[in-house]
């Protein structure tokens, strides 16, 4: 049997995260940067504790105001810092209620700058050795943060977006560039399904490429993410496919 974890976004001010909550695997919880702040800390690992849902940290760029989705000028030192001060506070919320992170996942522009930058993905690899070696790395798939996290020697997870539109080396289409959004919910399930069986998606300009795929994200900002949880599910089953956690699924 395939399986699959399923995670989203959360912890960022959605007012559905208690609903999505019980419906994922993973759980990626904004640590003040790009977006939440103390109490929304401690809501999210109550509800993610409450329903036995795996949780990480979800690092960002201090850019609440572009909720973190703006490249910024930064050193690896500084990505560094970011990194390690933001998994200390999640992890404090951890330790409070008798519970441990399983992974990390950068947010935004740290994580796609990262995607295409050795330096910042060493940084970001740096810290979370120094932090905790025994988090996985949740990643892009055929990133320089899964090479940083392969060479470094800490565990790794590589994630594919329902969402969103990949470019024929493996990134993802930017934002601001026509067609980044799969927004036909059939559409972005069958590419899901395809990811996890054959490992294979097809890029914006057409090209079928290579995909690795541990976990499938699901933004917990957007409008329909509460109904798209449960389609997906739906179709995992359908599909012989289980959802696990990340710790199970990478053995």
């Amino acid at each position: 049997m395939y399986k699959i974890d399923l995670n989203s976004d959360l912890g960022e001010g959605a007012l559905f995260d208690a609903d999505i909550i019980p419906l994922i695997t993973s759980a990626n919880v904004a640590c003040g940067f790009h977006a939440g702040d103390c109490a929304l800390m401690k809501k999210t690992v109550e509800l993610c504790k409450e329903n036995s849902v795996s949780f990480g940290a979800h690092p960002g760029y201090p850019d609440r105001e572009n909720f973190g989705r703006t490249n910024m000028d930064v050193t690896p030192e500084q990505v560094y810092e970011y990194t390690l001060y933001q998994l200390g506070a999640l992890g404090a919320f951890a330790k409070a209620n008798g519970v441990k992170m399983s992974h990390v996942k950068p947010h935004g522009a740290m994580y796609n700058m990262a995607a295409k930058n050795a330096e910042l993905s060493n940084a970001i690899v740096d810290a979370v050795k120094d932090y905790d070696d025994s988090l996985i790395l949740l990643a892009l798939s055929g990133s320089e943060m899964i090479k940083a996290a392969k060479s470094k020697g800490i565990k790794y997870a590589s994630e594919v977006f329902a969402d969103r539109a990949y470019e024929s080396d493996g990134t993802l289409r930017a934002r601001k560039l026509e067609g980044s959004m799969i927004t036909d919910e059939n559409e972005a399930i069958n590419r899901v399904i395809r990811m996890i069986k054959e490992g294979k998606v097809t890029s914006y300009t057409g090209e079928d490429i290579d995909i690795e795929a541990h976990s499938v994200c699901v933004h917990g900002d957007g409008e329909k993410a509460l109904d798209f949880v449960r389609a997906l599910n739906k179709a995992f089953v359908e599909n012989g496919i289980k959802t696990a956690p990340l710790s199970e699924v990478i053995g």
